[in-house]
C-alpha cells in the first residue's frame, strides 16, 4: 500500500499552481468574451482579470522572483524548478495579455461604439470646440496637481510609485545643440481617469486622463521641445517579508514594510505599442527591466479603469439588473434575534440573503444589557465598518470586548492599523494573532447572562466580516447558541489570547494542527467505505486545491472507488482522468457575477451523510500556516439547503467551465440540456423565501432542488 501512496504523489499527477491560477485568469477573460453577457458586465469582467493580473504579479510572480535570487532549488508539486515555472509563466501571460486587449479593441470597443459611447484614442482628430474644453479642462484641474520631473546630471532618475501610470518622455532644449533628456509626469490617481465631454448631438465621449495630459505636456516643459511621449506603468514586489520573531512592535513592523511596498524590485514594465526605442532603452536600464519583464500595449494601459466606465449613468440596460439581499425569513426587523437563535441554528446564505443579521447579531450584543463580553477575529473589514462600529460601542457600554485583527491580510494591512488603534482607544482588548500564523478564522462569540444562567451564541462564517464584499461575495453563515460549539469558540479565543489549547473539542476543528488530519480521516472513511462495497461519494466546493497530502488522498479515495464532484473556483492543482488515478474525479469551475468563496464539505458516511462549512481551502497555507475553523452543520433541514446549494452548482449549464483531462477548462455543452444558472436560481429562491414570510409569516417552506426542473 505504501508504494501505491507514492504512486499517487506522481509530479505527472498535477498541476503546477501558478499555472492553474493563470487558466483562471482566462476563464474570467472567457466571461468578458462572452456574447451572451450585457455590454457592461463584459467591461466588468475585462477590468478583474487587469486588477487580478495585477496582484497575481505583486505576490506570486515576485515571490519566484525572490526564490531566485536566493538560489531556491526545489521543485514544486507538478516538479518543476522556479527558473521552469517563471518561463512557462512568462509565456502564458504574454499571450494572456494580448488576448485582454484584442478583446477590448476589436470587441468591447466596436460594441460600445453601436451603443452610444465612444472612447476617443490616442492621435483622434478632436473638433475644435473639444479641444478648447480639454485644455480648460486641463488647466483648471489637472495642471495644478500635476509634478513634472526632469532628469539630467543634476537630478537623478525619480522613484517611480508601485501601479502608478506615468508619461515618460524624451525632450531636447530649446536654445542650442541639447541632447535628449528623459523627463516624466506621474497621471495622478486622486482625480479621475474617465473624462466625459460635453453631450454633442446626443453622442457621449470619453476620453482618458493621460491623453488630456499628453495633449498639453508642452505646458509643464516650457524650456522644451518635445521630441516624444508615451505612457509606461510599472509593477513592483509588493510582497511583505516580516520578521515577526524580532519585530517588537509589529504595527510598527508593518507599517514600515508597507513604504517598502512601493519601492520594491520593478518586475514588469508595461508600455505602449510603438514607444520610441530610445526612450524604452532608458526606462529598461533605470528600473533593471528584462525583456521577459516587458509588456508592450495595444490600447490603454491599466485595464482597470473599466469599472470606473461600469459606472457611467445612462447605460443601465447594457447591465445586469443589480440583484438586492433579501431578508431571513427566521430574523425579521424587530424580531429578538437571541430568542430566533434559541429556536434553533440558522443558516446565512450571502449575498442571495442579506448579511445585515450578522452586523444586527453584534450591534444587538453591543447595546445588550445582559450581554457581558463579545469576542471575534477581523480579516478583512469594509472601509467604514458597522461592524467596528458596534463593537467599539460595547467596549464603551462597558462589556468585555476582544477583537483578533489580523494585521497580515494582504493588501488590507494599512486598514486593519486603523482599526487596531481606533478599538484599543474605545478600550477594547486587541490581540494581534499568533507568531507565524495568519489568523482567517471567521467567528463571534457573544456571552449572555440569561434566567437559566450564562448562554453562549456564536457567528461561524466562509467569509469575512465585510458588508460592502458580502454583497458579492458568496458565502455561507450559521448562528448557533449550540453548548458544544459555544464551548469551542471559548477555547477558540483563549488559544489565540495566549491560554493553552484545549484538552479536546466538540464540534470544531482547527487549523494548523488538527484540521488537515480531520479532512484526511474524513476522506479516508470514504475510501475505506468504497473498499467495502458501500455507497461512498464526496462533493467539495471550495477556492482552491494545492494541497498534495489531500490531492493524493482524493486520489487514493478515486482509485477505489469514491465518486468525487469538485468545486473549484480558482487554483485546481489536481489532474482529472488519469487512468486509475483520478477516473472518478470531476472538476468544475463557477465564474458568474458573484464570487465563489463558500467552502462546503459533503462526505456520504454510508447513508447518514456529514456536512461541514470552513474558513479554509485545501491549500498548505490554509491548512499548515493559518488559523483556520471547519465547522458541522447538524439540523437536518439546513444540511438539505447546503446540499441543495452543491446539486445546484453541479447542474449548472451557463457559468461552469469543466476540467478536461487535457488540463483545459470547457465550458459546459448545452446541447440537449437545461439552461440552468445556478446564481441566479439562488436569486429566485431567497426572493421567493423571503416573500412566503412576509405572506406567511414564520412559515418558512423549503423550496426543494426540484423547483426549477
Amino acid at each position: 500500500m505504501g508504494e501505491k501512496k507514492k504512486l499517487f504523489k506522481n509530479p505527472e499527477y498535477y498541476t503546477n499552481r501558478e499555472m492553474s491560477w493563470v487558466l483562471f485568469n482566462y476563464r474570467v477573460l472567457s466571461e468578458a468574451r462572452d456574447k451572451n453577457i450585457p455590454l457592461f458586465e463584459r467591461l466588468k469582467f475585462l477590468s478583474i482579470t487587469a486588477s487580478n493580473l495585477d496582484e497575481f504579479f505583486m505576490i506570486r510572480v515576485a515571490s519566484l522572483k525572490d526564490m531566485v535570487s536566493a538560489g531556491y532549488t526545489k521543485r514544486d508539486i507538478a516538479g518543476l524548478t522556479v527558473t521552469e515555472q517563471l518561463n512557462r509563466l512568462e509565456e502564458k501571460i504574454h499571450e494572456l495579455v494580448d488576448l485582454q486587449y484584442s478583446t477590448y479593441n476589436r470587441s468591447l470597443l466596436p460594441l460600445l461604439e453601436q451603443n452610444g459611447l465612444h472612447v476617443i484614442k490616442k492621435q483622434e482628430q478632436l473638433t475644435e470646440k473639444e479641444g478648447e474644453y480639454l485644455d480648460k479642462y486641463f488647466e483648471s484641474n489637472v495642471y495644478p496637481v500635476l509634478t513634472p520631473m526632469a532628469v539630467d546630471s543634476s537630478r537623478p532618475f525619480p522613484l517611480i510609485r508601485n501601479k502608478s501610470l506615468n508619461l515618460g518622455a524624451l525632450v531636447k532644449k530649446k536654445e542650442g545643440e541639447g541632447e535628449l533628456e528623459f523627463a516624466t509626469v506621474q497621471v495622478p490617481s486622486v482625480l479621475p481617469r474617465i473624462v466625459e465631454l460635453p453631450d454633442d448631438k446626443g453622442k457621449r465621449r470619453v476620453i482618458l486622463l493621460e491623453e488630456i495630459i499628453e495633449r498639453n505636456i508642452h505646458k509643464l516643459f516650457l524650456n522644451y521641445d518635445i521630441v516624444c511621449v508615451y505612457p509606461f506603468r510599472i509593477m513592483r514586489n509588493a510582497d511583505l517579508t516580516i520578521e515577526e520573531d524580532e519585530a517588537a512592535d509589529l504595527l510598527k513592523e508593518i507599517e514600515k514594510q508597507l513604504k517598502k511596498r512601493q519601492w520594491g524590485e520593478a518586475i514588469r514594465l508595461e508600455v505602449e505599442a510603438g514607444i520610441d526605442k530610445r526612450l524604452l532603452k532608458i526606462l529598461k536600464k533605470e528600473l533593471a527591466i528584462s525583456d521577459e519583464a516587458l509588456y508592450t500595449i495595444d490600447g490603454p494601459l491599466d485595464l482597470t479603469f473599466l469599472m470606473k466606465m461600469y459606472g457611467l449613468e445612462g447605460f443601465e440596460s447594457l447591465k445586469a439588473e443589480k440583484y438586492t439581499p433579501q431578508s431571513v425569513p427566521e430574523l425579521m426587523p424587530e424580531e429578538d434575534i437571541f430568542a430566533a437563535i434559541r429556536n434553533g441554528d440558522i443558516l446565512l446564505h450571502h449575498p442571495y440573503q442579506s448579511f445585515t443579521p450578522v452586523v444586527d447579531f453584534i450591534r444587538n450584543a453591543a447595546k445588550d444589557p445582559n450581554v457581558l463580553a463579545i469576542k471575534q477575529t477581523l480579516y478583512r473589514v469594509s472601509g467604514n465598518s458597522p461592524i467596528i462600529a458596534a463593537l467599539a460601542q460595547a467596549a464603551e457600554n462597558g462589556k468585555q470586548v476582544s477583537v483578533l485583527v489580523e494585521l497580515k491580510a494582504r493588501f488590507d494591512e494599512e486598514n486593519n492599523i486603523v482599526w487596531a488603534r481606533m478599538l484599543e482607544k474605545a478600550g477594547c482588548h486587541v490581540i494581534y494573532g499568533l507568531v507565524g500564523l495568519k489568523t482567517h478564522s471567521k467567528i463571534t462569540l457573544v456571552v449572555r447572562r440569561e434566567e437559566d444562567g450564562i448562554r453562549r451564541y456564536v457567528h461561524l462564517g466562509t467569509g469575512n466580516y465585510n458588508d460592502a464584499t458580502a454583497k458579492l461575495y458568496t458565502d455561507i453563515g450559521l448562528l448557533t447558541c449550540s453548548e458544544a460549539i459555544g464551548e469551542d469558540a471559548t477555547a477558540v479565543f483563549n488559544m489565540l489570547s495566549g491560554y493553552s489549547e484545549p484538552l479536546h473539542w466538540n464540534r470544531l476543528s482547527l487549523a494548523p494542527l488538527w484540521l488537515k488530519d480531520k479532512f484526511l480521516y474524513l476522506i479516508g472513511r470514504e475510501r475505506d467505505a468504497a473498499l467495502a462495497g458501500k455507497p461512498a461519494h464526496i462533493i467539495a466546493k471550495m477556492n482552491s486545491l494545492c494541497d498534495a497530502d489531500v490531492i493524493a488522498a482524493l486520489y487514493e479515495a478515486s482509485a477505489a472507488g469514491v465518486k468525487i464532484d469538485l468545486i473549484v473556483r480558482g487554483i485546481c492543482c489536481l489532474k482529472v482522468g488519469i487512468p486509475d488515478v483520478s477516473e472518478n474525479i470531476s472538476v468544475r469551475s463557477i465564474v458568474g457575477n458573484f464570487l465563489e468563496h463558500s467552502r462546503i464539505f459533503y462526505f456520504e458516511n454510508e447513508g447518514n451523510y456529514e456536512i461541514y462549512c470552513a474558513s479554509a481551502d485545501w491549500m498548505p497555507r490554509n491548512l499548515e500556516r493559518r488559523v483556520e475553523i471547519l465547522f458541522p452543520v447538524e439540523k437536518e433541514e439546513l444540511k438539505e439547503e447546503l446540499l441543495h446549494i452543491l446539486k445546484c452548482q453541479l447542474r449548472d449549464t451557463v457559468k461552469a467551465h469543466v476540467l478536461t483531462p487535457e488540463g483545459n477548462y470547457e465550458k459546459v455543452d448545452r446541447r440537449g440540456k437545461e439552461t440552468f444558472n445556478s446564481q441566479e436560481v439562488f436569486c429566485q429562491e431567497a426572493k421567493e423565501l423571503a416573500e412566503t414570510e412576509r405572506e406567511e409569516p414564520n412559515g418558512r417552506v423549503f423550496i426543494p432542488e426540484t423547483h426549477h426542473e
